[in-house]
């Protein structure tokens, strides 16, 4: 498939600790859709983790186990996420992260969690060499890109949408038009990348 009419589902979450297998829930997920650089759908939502939000990560992401307690749980609001990542490429930054989270609270709901495909901007950053430093905030910065509300769900995935576009244009600048070259960006250097084309 030609990246041009990819579907993009940019997506971030915030988590009650920093690992599943210590036991570690989504407290925030936003996803924001797009297409050719189009916004099509946004979502976001304080999740109910049903326990506590570690202090560490409160002290990160503002989250507290208090607002957290009236949203909805994962289970509610998972059609509505299956509903806006269906047939869309799942990004993140850092992607084994927030997809790690996503599959266990898929398993958790008692929900088959389907084989997205997913593009991670971290790895293409790491693999573009475009960036001096390539967390998200600091990419941000470089490219001139607001990182206010960072480590909020929605401020991080709107930041991220800008990222993957600024890299989506550099790509195809170099010569990628398929969704197999855009995947490949995350594991090969670009520079190897454009001596294929």
């Amino acid at each position: 498939m030609e990246i041009k009419d990819l579907k993009f589902a940019c997506f971030d979450t915030e988590t009650t600790g920093l690992s599943t297998q210590a036991g570690g829930r989504i407290c925030e997920i936003a996803v924001s859709v797009s297409q050719g650089g189009k916004p099509l759908e946004q979502f976001s939502t304080l999740i109910n983790p049903q326990c506590p939000i570690h202090p560490d990560v409160v002290a990160i992401h503002g989250i507290t186990s208090e607002m957290a307690a009236k949203a909805p749980t994962f289970k509610q609001v998972l059609p509505q996420l299956q509903a806006l990542f269906d047939g869309a490429v799942l990004v993140a930054h850092n992607a084994d992260f927030d997809i790690g989270f996503l599959q266990n609270e898929f398993a958790l709901a008692g929900v088959a969690y389907p084989n997205y495909p997913v593009l991670d901007t971290l790895k293409m950053a790491r693999k573009s060499k475009l960036f001096a430093k390539n967390n998200l905030g600091l990419i941000a910065q470089e490219i001139g890109i607001s990182a206010e509300g960072w480590h909020r769900a929605m401020a991080d995935t709107k930041m991220l949408e800008k990222i993957l576009y600024h890299l989506l244009n550099k790509l195809c600048a170099s010569g990628a038009h398929t969704w197999a070259e855009l995947e490949q960006s995350q594991f090969v250097r670009w520079t190897d990348l454009a001596v294929t084309h």
